[in-house]
């Protein structure tokens, strides 16, 4: 009892100094703020808390755009499993109402095929007229009765396989949620592992060509150093625009982790991987970057891209080793620059490694 009072108490304490946070800084109190400054008050999620105190140090408040994008980077996501729980019972139970009803349909079909079982003995011991009519009467009102249980049957099962159809479709589109990342709408670090996996298993099979790009947003850090993490996460979305803009089709990609990305290309040898990764370093390079809050000008971003293709040797830990490591090789040589395997440059970070 003691334990469940200071649970109670705790989680009131919680929720005080959420409505407090709202009340100070005169925000709406909406269910996603409360959520936020509860997370907020808990400190359960560090990285909110930084985020949070890093804007309100800065700008002395959160605006509605702030919250917006604090809910989706970092509490609309978790609940992906939730939800996932929620449609899977839904489905269930979806599941037991049909087993049910069929249990009960093949129950009113037995008892109709006693009834005819009994009608077919009675007709043949019947005397009168009268007792022929009785029988026939009785086979009506049954077969009648069967009839509308069928038919009960039959509307109830189409509306539960439109249910099941509907429900299917939300597993499979909170299962394309969970493969996206968040911030920048590209497919997450799981959906990069599973994808390459595939492709390069495809390109073995097929003898087709398959290259990989890394990229690495340029002096990242100074950014967020600079001017928070808020405006990090938009340098983040201006290259993942870029990024959607340039790769199409068959083309896999995917935000790898912070601040570097991946793309995999399927059907592409090296030389016209490199024209696709320069092309796309040049285009996020002509984007100028704004500050949302004061329309202040930052500059411009660029990026690394390190680029591989896949070798008849290969697995899909040695390819992504060596993008990598031309990746590093042209963040180390100077920065917004594409490098591939075949250049010195390469070489040069290899030797470096083992040296």
């Amino acid at each position: 009892m003691v334990k469940l009072l200071d649970e109670h108490e705790r989680t009131i304490a919680f929720a005080e100094v959420a409505l407090g946070q709202i009340r100070s800084l005169r925000q709406t109190a909406v269910p996603r703020n409360y959520e936020i400054w509860y997370v907020y008050a808990t400190g359960y999620n560090a990285a909110l808390n930084k985020i949070i105190n890093e804007t309100l140090a800065r700008n002395g408040k959160l605006s509605e755009s702030d919250l917006e994008q604090i809910y989706e980077t970092y509490l609309s996501h978790i609940k992906t499993s939730d939800r996932i729980d929620k449609v899977g019972a839904r489905v269930i139970g979806e599941i037991d109402d049909v087993m049910a009803l069929i249990t009960e349909g093949l129950g009113m079909s037995e008892n109709y095929e006693s009834e005819l079982s009994g009608a077919n003995e009675k007709l043949r011991n019947a005397k009168s007229r009268d007792e022929i009519k009785a029988i026939v009467d009785g086979l009506v009102k049954s077969t009648r009765e069967m009839r509308e249980t069928n038919k009960a049957l039959e509307n109830r099962l189409a509306l539960s396989k439109t249910e099941i159809s509907n429900l299917q479709h939300s597993l499979e589109a909170i299962r394309a949620e969970s493969l996206t990342d968040p911030l920048t709408g590209l497919g997450n670090r799981k959906y990069f592992d599973r994808s390459i996996e595939m492709a390069v298993e495809a390109a073995q099979a097929s003898g087709e060509p398959l290259s990989l790009m890394m990229f690495d947003i340029d002096h990242f850090k100074s950014f967020n150093d600079s001017y928070g993490h808020l405006t990090g996460d938009q340098v983040l979305r201006l290259v993942a625009i870029s990024l959607k803009q340039t790769i199409k089709g068959q083309d896999i990609t995917a935000r790898y982790g912070g601040e570097e990305f991946a793309v995999v290309l399927p059907n592409t040898a090296l030389r016209q991987a490199l024209m696709v990764a320069d092309h796309i370093r040049r285009a996020v390079m002509a984007k100028e970057l704004k500050k949302k809050s004061t329309g202040e000008i930052l500059g411009r971003v660029t990026i690394s891209v390190g680029v591989s293709m896949l070798k008849p040797d290969d697995d899909t830990d040695s390819l992504i080793e060596r993008a990598d490591a031309c990746l590093y090789a042209a963040k180390r040589n100077g920065r917004n620059r594409v490098v591939c395997e075949a250049d010195p440059e390469y070489a040069d970070e290899t030797r470096s490694q083992v040296a």
